[in-house]
This record gives structure tokens, C-alpha cells and sequence, in this order.
């Protein structure tokens, strides 16, 4: 080399030891302590070698895709284990579809198109930080989507057509750049690799052949993105989040039971192809395993340990996790799950065996235990078939009487498969407004929920459910709908499963009425109080630890308290494992099924917060009346949470509620000056007549504001009117009746005045059962302006 190049190579080298040493240079001379350096290095090389692996891994992916040929040719004479599917199993075709390749720089372009002209300013305008946000470079690359196998299933159903294809793609640059910010990054090189099926179906006489197309990956593709720019950090150890986060966005659209169908002609039952029956049930007795690999070794390996094993059991989305047993090598689980089977063949069962740790737990080995010297699992497998009629009922649940298991669900007896279509009608929200409907489905303790349809009062879910059935003639469905926004109750709705036994194939298609979804005065019918009592924690894990857990920290938790749609938040309390928050909370709630209250505990950290908590249902809460308990948290080894959850009686009477204002008075102060109610107010605003014309001398759009102690609600605008109609109902929490006003106002599209009135509930404690309902005059207002309300205590 020339020496003008030597020198240069030469620069470059000192140049990038003396950026290597800077660091430690910068750190000694400002006087940070040595961990830090140490820390800082530690994280370097574990993302330097992260990023190496990937590197590598695509590297291979690339090679093997250019010497396919010659790396299967030097492959045949080694195990016929190695070969591809399509070499190994003759009902695996070949393919090598070349449209792909002609076409792939033509899909690049509509791509490119795509993010530039359609992504980039959608993406600009959704927030102020990103409004100079621009794709700087798209290339999908010169490898094309390949197709490197293609299965057909002949043995099915005659009126389909079912194909099982080997997907690679790979070779993928994405630039971004954020001007504003001086901020690059991007992606280089996607290696994604899975079975994607595709379903012609059904198959019809007339052009185009095939009603519809649904795909899916039976089971989660592989995903491995390098990233290059400011996205590299995120291939640091315990920040590589991304691959899987993506994988979770594309499992919730495209991995079973969730399935992309496209109709290709009209008036196509779609329901049926996008949430077909399920094929059958799998029973999964995970008994015990022997001889287990000792993975907690002390001395480095010197002197043999034990493993504190636990089991996680996988089909498809459906994942399980036994108990751990505490130092044993031969553990005896003695656990029963069932798993619904969506598409046979092609889901597979995968256990995996390991051993719990503190900080991150090893792993022991995959079904059949591969990978480690010795080891085996014991499994009991039953496949339950589906019946279309209810003859053997009977038989199957009294033979589920006599089945034992560790696990706290019992064996069931049946599925019951739910498709949840569309609404109609559903009551507005307040002011005229659409609500955004999502559903809540609940049978005994088991609750899902619908996706939120935002803005329509006929909303269109078309989402499917299943459940297990211990006993359908002794459960029922419990379905509420609720605005998402402000947990508004907008209908519910109870069936008994026996009705399901009395149909034809145990089906019932049809529209159901909604209870509760008419005028508001039928809904507080069902209205209570829930008062929570944060009081203390004890045990709690040290999240914040250092050096990789070597170093034992402490924590600075609080607690988040969420129920229907309400969130409360208790203060943080600096480095105690042991707590004392001594917090009270209070809530209205309406008594549907279903209903949860979750519990998150957290570690308030910097960067993001730790994790743990636990859900209690209402209807617990509600039979109990009042619960004082510790509550074990959910995944850790300790750590427990102290209780009070009361359901308040309602009031009767006078006297009782004196009494009841008398005793939450006296009682103790808590942290977050919370004083206990007494009663709850309701207000149900009916009609008015005789307003006031406005100014122009037109009729007014009326509007009703009631407002006590802070809180204020409004009613919808009504139509032009002096006589306006409303028929909404509002509740309050009331804590000293004697001391406190209820505050009425009228006016025009929440403007010019129309007249007002101050009630005070001193007045309501004067009439009969605590309830005033009249008409009330206003003031400011004509002499002849009145409004009909009714004021209840209770």
C-alpha cells in the first residue's frame, strides 16, 4: 500500500483506541466511581455482541439463499433429518416462484410510494415532535418474498382448497429522519421465516372460482430486524423490546385463532370463515419429570446444586405456567389444562421445562427435553372431540366429578363458542354524542373484552370468543356494553346456558334486547358504593437492584387502582419494602357482571416503572359486604397487600343515615385527606316548561348543568323548545347532608342563561323515604319557568 494510505490506517487506528479510552479517562478525572465505568462497559459489549449475533444470522440467511442448491446437495450425504421439507416429505412441493422476482422492484416502488406519500404525512401530523419526519431511503432489496415450500391438504373438506406456504423474507433497508431533532435510524435487513396458511374457500361455479381468502400463521413467524442509527440502542441487553413487540402486533391479526379474510364476492357469510367452529379440544395432564439438569450450581458448576423447576406449555396463543417445585430434580406437578385446537394438522404442542431464579430464570429444556444431557417429562394427553348435540352431557360432566388436579380450573364439560356481530340503537352519551360501545363477555369468573368501536351507536365488532364450560345448566352469560371513554353503562344483557340446550345444534342466531339501555332511571336501579382501604404491604420484592442483582436495592412503590374506567393513584414511598399508605378511595359503580378491580403495585423508577399486581371481582366484594384481607401478589415470591373493601348498604331512613354521618366523621384521618361518604345523591332531571325565549326571540336549545361539592354533570341539548325533555339521571357522594347544596342551571347551548335554582339537601332529609320529587321554580328565569326533578337519598 501506498504510504500515504499506511498513515492514514494508521491515524484511524490511534484515533478509534484513544475513543476507546476517553471514557475511562473522562471518568476518572471527573471522579466517578469505578461501577459506573464497569456498567457502562458491560452494556457495550453485551449490545456489540447482540449486534454481532444478528449480523451473522443474516449473513447465513443471505449465503443460503444464493447456494440453496449447494448447501442441499453437500447436506444429502450427512442425516436425512437436515434436508428441507421439500426433499424429506414428498407432499412438500418445491417452489420457486420467479413472478416474485420479476415483480419484486415494482412492489418496491408502490412501497416506497406508499410510506412517502401516505405513512410519512399521516405520521407527521399526529404529533408536533414528528413534523419533520421523513423516509430518507426505501429498498425491500434485491431478494424477493420467497415461497420455499407449498403443502396442499386434499383430505378435508371437498369445497376448499388448503395450502400451507414456507415464507423467508429478508434483505429490507428503511431510513428515517427526524430533521428537527438531527435524529437517523432505521432498519437494515428483516429476516422473517414461518408457515403461512392460506384457505380458498368456499369454492364456487362461477368466476372467480373462490368465495373468499383467509390466511394465518399457525404458529408465530420468527422476526429478526437489524437496526442501524439511533434504533441500535435498542439492540442493547434488556432494552431489545422491539422484534417482539412487533411480533405481538402482528400475532394479534395473523397468528390463530385470529385469521385475514378477504371476500371476493358479495353477500359472503364472512363470520363463519373468519371465526369457524374449532376442531376439538386437548387435554394436557402434565404429571411429573425426571432426572432434570441441576441448574443452580455453586462454584461454577463444581458443586452440584438443585433446580427449583416449573413447566410453560404452549398451542399456538394459549400459554400456561405450572407451579414451581422448590429443589427437586424429579418434580411432581400433578397439573390439567385444556387448550382449544383451532386447525388439525398443523398446531403443535410445545412444553418447556425451567428453573426459577430470582433474577432470570434457566432454562432446563423443550418437550422431549432436547438440548440438555438428561431429563424427561411425563405428559397424559386426551383429545376431546366436539358433539352437536347435548346426549352425553350427562356422562361427561359426572365423569369430570371423578378427575383430580392441582390447577384451580376444573375439567370441563363443553365449549361454548360466542360471535359477537354488531349493536343497534344503543343509547348517545351525554350532549347528543356518540359513544365508542366496546362489550364485556363473562361467564363465572372468565371476563373478555371486545374491541371499542369509537363513534357509533351501531357498532360492528365481529369478534369471536370462546369459553369453557363446566356446567351449562348452571352457568349463564353475562354481556354489558359500555361506553369506553367514561365507562357509561349503555345496556346489559344475562343469558342461561340451558337455553343453548333446549335449540337445535346448540345454537341460538338471533337479536337480543339489552336491559338497562333505555331512559337513565332504570339504570340506578342497580347503583352502590365501593370504598377501598389502601392500608399497607409487606414483603415486597427490590426491584431496584444493582449490578445485575448481586447489589440488593430497595423499592419506592405506590399503587394504581383501576375500576370501570376510573383510575386512582396512591403517593410513592421511598425505599420501604414494608409500606403503610393508609389511603381510602370511593366509587360508584353499577352492579353488571363481570366487573373487575385490578390492582397494580409499581417500583417508581426513572426510566420505567416496575410491574406487579392483582385482580378481585365485585361480585366477590358485593357478597362479602366487608372484606379486611391480605392479598398475595401475582408471579413473586412474596410480597402481600393489606385490604379493606367495603360495599356500603343503602340508606333507609332518616335516622340511619345521622348515624352514619355521625360515625365517618369521628373516624381516623387518612394520608390523602379522604373523608367518607355518607349517601349518594341521586338527581334525575326530567322536563321543564315555560323557559324563556332567547333574545332573538327564537325558542332556546336547553341544556342542565347540576353540580355539587366540585362535581358537575351535564345533561344533552335539546332540540328547540320552552318545554325541553331530558330524562337523565346523575349521581353524587354526599358526606354531610345537612351541609351541602345542590346547584341547578339552565341555558342556551351552554351559554345565555335561562334560569337557575340551589337545593339544599337539608330539604330532602325533610321528605318522606328521603325522596323530593316536584316541580321546582327558577330563578332568574320567567315567573312561570319550572323544572321537574327528583332527589333522592340513599
Amino acid at each position: 500500500a501506498p504510504p500515504a494510505e499506511r498513515a492514514v490506517g494508521a491515524l484511524w487506528s490511534f484515533a478509534k483506541c484513544l475513543g476507546a479510552l476517553l471514557p475511562v479517562y473522562l471518568a476518572g478525572y471527573y471522579g466517578f466511581s469505578i461501577s459506573l465505568v464497569l456498567l457502562g462497559l458491560m452494556l457495550y459489549i453485551g449490545w456489540k455482541h447482540g449486534r454481532m449475533e444478528k449480523v451473522m444470522r443474516l449473513k447465513s440467511a443471505m449465503y443460503l439463499l444464493e447456494n440453496e442448491r449447494e448447501f442441499t446437495t453437500e447436506k444429502v450425504f450427512r442425516a436425512k433429518r437436515d434436508l428441507p421439507p421439500w426433499v424429506n416429505f414428498p407432499d412438500v412441493e418445491k417452489v420457486e416462484w420467479q413472478i416474485l422476482q420479476q415483480a419484486w422492484p415494482f412492489i418496491g416502488q408502490y412501497l416506497e410510494k406508499l410510506l412517502v406519500e401516505t405513512i410519512a404525512p399521516a405520521i407527521r401530523t399526529s404529533s408536533i415532535h414528528l413534523q419533520t419526519l421523513s423516509f430518507t431511503k426505501v429498498n425491500i432489496g434485491d431478494k424477493a418474498l420467497k415461497v420455499v415450500g407449498v403443502k396442499a391438504h386434499t383430505e378435508h373438506d371437498k369445497k376448499q382448497v388448503m395450502l400451507d406456504l414456507y415464507l423467508y423474507a429478508g434483505d429490507v433497508e428503511i431510513n428515517v429522519e427526524i430533521k428537527k431533532y438531527f435524529c437517523k435510524a432505521g432498519v437494515k435487513g428483516v429476516q422473517l421465516y414461518g408457515k403461512l396458511r392460506v384457505i380458498l374457500e368456499p369454492l364456487i361455479g362461477d368466476v372467480p372460482l373462490v368465495g373468499a381468502i383467509t390466511m394465518f400463521f399457525i404458529r408465530r413467524p420468527k422476526l429478526d430486524i437489524n437496526w442501524t442509527g439511533l434504533t441500535n440502542l435498542l439492540d442493547i441487553p434488556g432494552l431489545s423490546m422491539s422484534d417482539t413487540m412487533i411480533m405481538d402486533a402482528i400475532a394479534s391479526h395473523l397468528v390463530l385463532p385470529n385469521r385475514l379474510t378477504i371476500p371476493l364476492v358479495a353477500n359472503l357469510h364472512v363470520a363463519q370463515l373468519r371465526s369457524p367452529l374449532p376442531r376439538g379440544v386437548v387435554r394436557i395432564h402434565l404429571l411429573e419429570a425426571e432426572d432434570l439438569t441441576a441448574k443452580d450450581t455453586v462454584i461454577k458448576g463444581l458443586i452440584d446444586g438443585k433446580s427449583d423447576p416449573y413447566a410453560v406449555i404452549r398451542v399456538g396463543t394459549q400459554i400456561f405456567t405450572s407451579h414451581h417445585v422448590d429443589s427437586n430434580l424429579n418434580p411432581q406437578w400433578r397439573e390439567m389444562y385444556e387448550v382449544i385446537v383451532h386447525e388439525v394438522p398443523g398446531q403443535e404442542l410445545e412444553v418447556e421445562v425451567f428453573d426459577k431464579d430470582p433474577d432470570q430464570d434457566d432454562f432446563l429444556g423443550w418437550f422431549n427435553l432436547k438440548d440438555v444431557p438428561s431429563g424427561s417429562i411425563h405428559l397424559r394427553l386426551e383429545w376431546l372431540s366436539l358433539l352437536s348435540s347435548a346426549d352425553r352431557l350427562s356422562e361427561v360432566i359426572q365423569k369430570n366429578q371423578n378427575l383430580t388436579t392441582k390447577t384451580s380450573d376444573p375439567p370441563s364439560a363443553a365449549i361454548l363458542a360466542i360471535y359477537l356481530d354488531q349493536g343497534f340503537e344503543l343509547p348517545m352519551r351525554k350532549g347528543s354524542k356518540f359513544p365508542s360501545p366496546m362489550a364485556q363477555i363473562s361467564i363465572q369468573d372468565t371476563t373478555k373484552e371486545s374491541k371499542t368501536c369509537y363513534g357509533s351507536n351501531s357498532p360492528v365488532w365481529e369478534e369471536a370468543f370462546t369459553f369453557f364450560i363446566q356446567d351449562p345448566h348452571k352457568q349463564d352469560i353475562d354481556i354489558q356494553v359500555k361506553d369506553d371513554d367514561h365507562s357509561v353503562p349503555l345496556g346489559s344483557l344475562t343469558i342461561p346456558l340451558n337455553r343453548l340446550l333446549e335449540t337445535s345444534d346448540l345454537t341460538l342466531d338471533q337479536w337480543f334486547h339489552l336491559e338497562n339501555s333505555g331512559t337513565a332511571s332504570r339504570i340506578y336501579a342497580k347503583i352502590g358504593v365501593l370504598r377501598i382501604h389502601l392500608v399497607e404491604a409487606q414483603n415486597l420484592i427490590a426491584k431496584d437492584n444493582f449490578m445485575g442483582g448481586m447489589v440488593k436495592g430497595k423499592s419506592d412503590p405506590y399503587v394504581k387502582i383501576k375500576v370501570a374506567g376510573i383510575t386512582f393513584r396512591s403517593h410513592t414511598i421511598k425505599e420501604n419494602l414494608n409500606p403503610v399508605w393508609n389511603e381510602l378511595y370511593e366509587v360508584i359503580l353499577t352492579q353488571l357482571p363481570g366487573q373487575e378491580i385490578q390492582f397494580e403495585l409499581f417500583d417508581k423508577d426513572i426510566d420505567q416503572d416496575d410491574f406487579l399486581g392483582f385482580k378481585l371481582s365485585l361480585r366477590d366484594i358485593i357478597n362479602g359486604q366487608f372484606i379486611d384481607s391480605w392479598y398475595t401478589l401475582n408471579d413473586v415470591k412474596s410480597g402481600r397487600v393489606h385490604l379493606v373493601l367495603e360495599w356500603l348498604p343503602r340508606v333507609s331512613d332518616l335516622i340511619r343515615l345521622e348515624q352514619q354521618v355521625l360515625q365517618y366523621q369521628s373516624q381516623q384521618l387518612y394520608q390523602n385527606k379522604a373523608v367518607p361518604s355518607a349517601a349518594v345523591l341521586f338527581v334525575y332531571v326530567e322536563r321543564a316548561h315555560g323557559l324563556p325565549l332567547k333574545k332573538n326571540g327564537k325558542e332556546p336549545k336547553a341544556g342542565v348543568e347540576v353540580a355539587l361539592k366540585g362535581v358537575s354533570f351535564k345533561t344533552k341539548i335539546c332540540e328547540r323548545s320552552t318545554s325541553p325533555r331530558w330524562d337523565e339521571a346523575f349521581h353524587f357522594l354526599v358526606r354531610d347532608p345537612t351541609d351541602e347544596t345542590l346547584t341547578v342551571k339552565l341555558s342556551h347551548s351552554w351559554g345565555q342563561a335561562l334560569g337557575s335554582l340551589t337545593l339544599p339537601l337539608k330539604e330532602v332529609l325533610s321528605e318522606s323515604g328521603l325522596v323530593l320529587d316536584r316541580w321546582l321554580s327558577l330563578d332568574g328565569a320567567l315567573p312561570e319557568s319550572q323544572i321537574l326533578l327528583r332527589v333522592t337519598l340513599k
